[in-house]
């Protein structure tokens, strides 16, 4: 009798720092999901509901070792550092899967010559506002010109991709961008399934003016600024 052959194992890793107004929903959209996966919540120190959250859910809590630098990006390398996954897949906590994300998840990580390959989501925001419409369509040019996801999309791949670029940078800010543009636009793909994001930041700060802000950070990040003053601009 053939037998199919086992799907490789996933672990999920989310920084977090004060998350908990947003937790919930991308905890509970990742257990109803369908998709098998260990879950991970890489935090900055929260002190909210944030980390009593992750644990009612069951996720596995780490923070980065004494000594590195705070910010995102040492906690998504300290939550990959205790993954036990096959693949990784490196989500914010502001944004939520579905079951048509894990559909497209489990076709990439069925398909054996995606090994060397990494994969970003569609960007989507939980908004019905006209503006959210426009700043999506903006995205997904960015991604088609640039190759140029950033974290609030996901980013899929292989332990041993992760291992051999040698992890995140351990950076306040960029650390999404910093990584993409290390892997390379010819190793990723995009799937085709929405990872929709709160628009709550935008909704808050202006959707242009928010937008005119990151483009700002792109930019400075790309001549050379520093991470610190990015990440005061950044907010």
């Amino acid at each position: 009798m053939s037998h199919m052959p086992q799907r490789p194992s996933l672990s999920v890793v989310l920084p977090t720092w004060n998350a908990a107004a947003h937790l919930e929903a991308t905890l509970t959209g990742l257990r109803d999901s369908g998709l098998a996966c260990e879950v991970i919540v890489a935090d900055g120190g929260s002190t909210d509901d944030t980390v009593a959250m992750a644990k009612r859910f069951g996720a596995k809590i780490t923070t980065p070792p004494a000594g590195m630098p705070p910010g995102r990006g040492s906690q998504l390398r300290a939550g990959a550092d205790v993954a036990n996954g096959q693949w990784l897949f490196f989500l914010h906590a502001d944004s939520v899967p579905s079951r048509q994300w894990a559909v497209a998840v489990a076709a990439f990580l069925d398909a054996p010559e995606k090994a060397g390959l990494a994969a970003a989501c569609r960007f989507a925001l939980a908004s019905e506002a006209p503006a959210a419409r426009r700043l999506e369509k903006i995205v997904a040019l960015r991604c088609r010109l640039l190759g140029l996801p950033y974290g609030d999309q996901g980013l899929l791949l292989s332990r041993a991709l992760y291992d051999a670029m040698g992890g995140f940078a351990s950076l306040p800010i960029m650390e999404d961008v910093e990584f993409v543009r290390r892997l390379g636009r010819a190793r990723l793909r995009m799937l085709d399934a929405p990872l929709t994001t709160s628009a709550e930041r935008y909704e808050r700060g202006g959707y242009w003016r928010r937008s005119l802000r990151n483009f700002l950070c792109l930019t400075l990040y790309f001549l050379g600024v520093p991470s610190g003053p990015l990440r005061r601009l950044y907010g």
